[in-house]
């Protein structure tokens, strides 16, 4: 039974086995070119959670302050009731949706849908807000499209020199090693990184660059390019526009001055530069580190700028790109789950856009071009402008920038209710609870980190109680009086109103249909007509502007951190684990992953400890501006003095997003998750 990992946006190809009667089990597919059989221990457990003991049967409704068992036609008629409420009280947009990366395109495209004609709000997002919002601003702005890899995947391993800017796919993405592993076995690679993880240690340069200083090290790496004429002149003039203004800003950012803001040593600037500019085949990408930073727009804009200067993006075997975090993070915002976008990967703002989707779903126009407010302003307004929240299969409690802030906020809401498949933190806040079917016991599309589209079939069997979110979304539509809002809760269905609502549009599936994704076509999109075999590489000819040409944007190469003080002299960036995913509402009920991993640590420099007399073991507490988390500390040479690492897939007392910022990047409303100013203090020593 042939299907895909519910974890990260590679999406391996994995088969579920099981003995007659015995559970299932999940182990490689080898005849999936991704992966090629490779699973890491998420994929390899995740059938566990299937049968999880703890896992969500019944739905539940809130009586007299406590969440109790209840039928699926009480918990149904008490959700639309109270959003129902909510609406005639407060008005439509006092309420809010709140989805997830998680979501299949049929799931993602449905809510959307279904947040504007049902529940009549304009303000819905999803946690892919909080991923890779920043680089897919970067990217439509320079090359009118995004799509995370704009190139195959396999591309990867041939590549020359690779720089890898805020990335550590050995513990994120493990499976995408064998491409890592086989690209430096015959060329060179370039890391940024402020930790020197085991990916940045196998590199031929590992730049350790404070965090956000990443434009300020992008320009000094342009600006040796451009000194020493390097830089790809014919390619810069016949494709792109705006050199003029970058190539000034880059003229006056040496390394030297670079060094200074980085901590990165001139030197190994010019050396990396000259690598990357001298290779044939060369691929830049950005990830989190570099993204989820209050600039994180502009520095992604910054490594652009250098790949554009260097002929990168459209040479073949070359280009930029970023990597893709959520499963369906991708899909998910192509089909239209933000306020900001419609399907197809749609501007809210684009007329033509709007005529298309309001015929598709044969309603004014109006009711679809209304930009809503975004994943930090929804959760940050709880108990005040948004009143009621719907959310599904994502835990904001844990995964939002100030959590303790939405922790209380939440509390105070009229009317949440939440679809999972177990009691997550913010579950545990709702007035009803609905219990969804898991990864493998329904099918849908996803589309994964080079815009592959998959089809991932039901290959389980579902347990008698949950249903599946489509029909969920169905019938709290019907009881919200506009019951033709979801077109089925058959995916298929949902699928084929998806390609006439995308047809045309920048992420054009109208050419792709299950039949093809069942006969093992690699479809990438656009596909704009099925005698269409899919676009693997984007830019080969031209760009996604009218004029065929890219845009250099002339951003301001400076580091951009909350601010410290005698009182917050430090920096806290935080990230994933290998054995843990995202809120770990899934890994951490997984018994091999928490014995692997049990609880999250803080990894602070020697010379950082030694200052506060802290000893390998030792309870920390890391305290910023917000909040107070305390860690058992965890010392290493391989991260900067002044900087500390902290994982954040853990709720309660163990929340690391209690200590972020909510100020967000103006363009792409990222949160600045990798630079909260704190304070440490020792609290207790290892007994």
């Amino acid at each position: 039974m042939r299907t895909f990992c519910p974890y990260c946006a590679l999406q391996c190809g994995m088969r579920l086995e099981r003995d007659a009667g015995g559970p299932y089990r999940a182990v490689g597919d080898a005849t999936f070119d991704v992966n090629a059989g490779d699973l890491c221990m998420k994929g390899f457990s995740s059938a566990e959670t299937l049968v999880h003991p703890e896992r969500l049967l019944s739905p539940l409704v809130r009586r007299n302050g406590v969440l109790e068992e209840a039928t699926w036609e009480e918990a149904l008629d008490a959700a639309a009731a109270g959003f129902a409420r909510t609406r005639r009280e407060r008005g439509a947009d006092a309420v809010a949706a709140f989805g997830s990366g998680a979501l299949t395109n049929e799931k993602a495209y449905s809510l959307g849908k279904f947040a504007r004609l049902a529940l009549g709000t304009a303000h819905f997002d999803y946690n892919g807000r909080f991923c890779m919002s920043s680089a897919a601003a970067a990217a439509n702005r320079a090359f009118g499209i995004d799509r995370g890899l704009p190139f195959p995947i396999a591309w990867l391993a041939d590549a020359d020199v690779i720089l890898l800017a805020g990335g550590n796919p050995l513990d994120t993405m493990p499976p995408l090693g064998r491409y890592l592993e086989a690209q430096r076995a015959h060329g060179e690679s370039i890391v940024v990184d402020p930790r020197a993880t085991a990916f940045a240690k196998g590199a031929t340069w590992h730049l350790q660059a404070a965090p956000g200083s990443d434009a300020s090290l992008a320009y000094a790496l342009l600006h040796v390019a451009i000194a020493e004429r390097l830089i790809d002149e014919h390619f810069v003039a016949a494709r792109t526009s705006g050199f003029a203004d970058v190539r000034r800003i880059a003229e006056r950012e040496d390394p030297e001055r670079a060094e200074r803001k980085t901590g990165v040593a001139a030197e190994t600037i010019r050396a990396a530069a000259r690598a990357l500019a001298g290779a044939k085949r060369a691929i830049v990408l950005t990830a989190r580190g570099v993204e989820q930073h209050r600039n994180g727009t502009d520095a992604a804009s910054a490594y652009i700028n250098l790949a554009l200067a260097l002929g990168l993006p459209g040479r073949d075997g070359s280009g930029y790109g970023t990597l893709t975090g959520q499963g369906n993070g991708l899909g998910g915002r192509e089909q239209g789950q933000k306020s900001d976008q419609l399907p197809g990967y749609s501007r809210v703002e684009d007329p033509e856009a709007i005529a298309r989707i309001a015929a598709v779903w044969n309603c004014a126009p109006e009711r679809v071009s209304r930009r809503g407010k975004t994943a930090t302003t929804i959760l940050h307004e709880l108990g005040s402008a948004i009143a009621g929240l719907f959310v599904i299969g994502s835990n904001p409690i844990v995964s939002g920038p100030h959590a303790s802030a939405i922790r209380e906020k939440i509390a105070t809401l009229d009317h949440l209710v939440v679809c999972d498949f177990f009691l997550s933190e913010t579950a545990r806040y709702a007035h009803v609870v609905l219990p969804t079917l898991q990864w493998a016991e329904e099918s849908g599309t996803m589309t994964n980190l080079e815009g592959r589209v998959l089809l991932r079939e039901r290959v389980a069997d579902a347990p008698d109680g949950p249903r599946g979110d489509l029909a969920i979304l169905r019938e709290l539509a019907t009881r919200l009086g506009e019951p033709h809002v979801v077109a089925s809760d058959e995916p298929e269905a949902v699928f084929e109103e998806i390609r006439r609502a995308t047809r045309g549009a920048r992420a054009d599936y109208s050419g792709i249909t299950y039949a093809r994704l069942r006969s093992g076509e690699r479809l990438h999109w656009p596909v704009p007509d099925e005698s269409h075999a899919g676009t693997p590489a984007l830019f080969a000819d031209r760009f996604a502007f009218p004029d065929g040409r890219a845009r250099f944007i002339a951003v301001a190469p400076e580091t951009d951190v909350e601010a410290h003080d005698a009182a917050y002299p430090f920096t806290l960036t935080t990230g994933r684990v290998r054995e843990h995913y995202l809120s770990g509402t899934q890994t951490r009920r997984v018994a091999r992953l928490i014995a692997a991993v049990p609880d999250p640590i803080v990894e602070l420099h020697p010379s950082l400890a030694a200052r506060f007399g802290i000893a390998d073991g030792d309870l920390v507490r890391i305290t910023s501006r917000r909040g107070s988390v305390d860690l058992a500390a965890r010392l290493s040479s391989d991260i900067r003095a002044e900087t500390l690492f902290a994982s954040f897939h853990w709720g309660g007392t163990q929340t690391l997003n209690d200590l972020t910022d909510t100020a967000v990047d103006p363009i792409s409303a990222m949160p600045g998750f990798k630079s909260a100013a704190v304070r440490i203090a020792k609290v207790s020593t290892t007994v």
